[in-house]
């Protein structure tokens, strides 16, 4: 077994702070310009001027474990399957791995449990105790085509049930057509009803057409009140992608330097890989700096990703592959 150094210390979940939101801005956003291939040029380089090896991918590798909404959106979830989503959920790494890699004292959970409102109530009795947060979509998810009361009630029900995060969808036609008053207004009165539980807006980018669009539902969102900005609903024909990430990641910059808060940040929809998750944290590294490599401002939407880390992690203290079915379920 080989040595092994020393992984980063887990930071609690915390779900005290709420973005207050500002008036709608249009003169923050309006004027906006993105260049495509100067941001394509950007995010390339992100893999050949970085790269982590050995224990220190190891250590990052554990840090993206530990911002992972492990989800279950299928037509045919039960509450069986979502209990065993919680129990992957609270132990998401072997005990065996977890006492190689030093962590028996401290052992890593990932940041959330994402559901449909219905399987709420499951997912809050299977993950009692652990200080894991359920989260749950809603509005209409994933088209957003549902009245706006209909929608509304949605949230409050899966908030009645426990649920902490909503993870809301935009209605993409208010983007498409810049009517950013319309969408400004709806994402307010979601944040509303998601009372004391914090909102991530999934703004669909992959229906966006432009990066242009991306941006501005961005800064409509933040200024709206949302706690996080989350690329797609995974339901997309085109979901989170590098390009896609940064320009909202800018936005999310901009913000803050605009009124002093901190918004998270989660792509979800196509995520799968070990890989995958650590090109996601250079960005953020690269960007935001170090305080968004924590799960209160950075969360990945996945679910097979996880069982890609385990794999990669037992590779690191054993020196083999293990076949994917060696690893529990996620």
């Amino acid at each position: 077994m080989r040595d092994m150094a020393v992984v980063p210390v887990l930071s609690p979940i915390q779900h005290d702070h709420r973005n207050p939101g500002t008036p709608l801005q249009p003169d923050w956003f309006e004027a906006i310009q993105v260049n495509l291939s100067a941001v394509e040029r950007r995010v390339a380089t992100l893999s050949g001027r970085r790269s982590v090896k050995k224990a220190h991918q190891a250590a990052w590798l554990i840090k993206a474990m530990t911002c992972i909404d492990l989800t279950t959106l299928a037509g045919d979830d039960t509450p069986g399957r979502v209990q065993r989503l919680a129990m992957k959920a609270r132990r998401p790494l072997r005990d065996d791995l977890v006492e190689a890699l030093g962590l028996a004292d401290n052992p890593p959970t990932v940041g959330a449990v994402c559901v449909y409102p219905t399987m709420v109530a499951p997912a809050v009795r299977a993950l009692e105790g652990s200080g894991i947060p359920v989260a749950s979509v809603a509005t209409g998810f994933p088209t957003g085509l549902t009245p706006l009361p209909q929608r509304l009630a949605e949230i409050r029900y899966a908030v009645d049930q426990g649920a902490r995060e909503i993870d809301i969808v935009i209605t993409r036609a208010h983007v498409l057509l810049g009517e950013w008053q319309a969408l400004y207004d709806e994402v307010r009165a979601m944040r509303a009803a998601c009372g004391p539980a914090h909102l991530k807006a999934i703004l669909g980018t992959g229906d966006l057409r432009t990066l242009r669009n991306v941006y501005k539902a961005s800064m409509v969102a933040m200024m709206a009140g949302a706690d996080f900005i989350k690329t797609s609903t995974g339901k997309e024909d085109v979901n989170a992608t590098l390009p896609v990430s940064l320009t909202m990641i800018r936005a999310l910059r901009d913000y803050g330097e605009r009124t002093g808060e901190r918004i998270g940040f989660k792509p979800a929809g196509g995520l799968k890989t070990a890989k995958d998750s650590l090109s996601w944290l250079i960005l953020m590294k690269e960007e935001l700096g170090r305080p968004w490599l924590e799960p209160d401002l950075f969360r990945i939407g996945a679910s097979s990703m996880l069982g890609d880390i385990e794999r990669q992690l037992e590779h690191y203290v054993t020196g083999r592959y293990a076949s994917a079915s060696h690893h529990g379920l996620a």
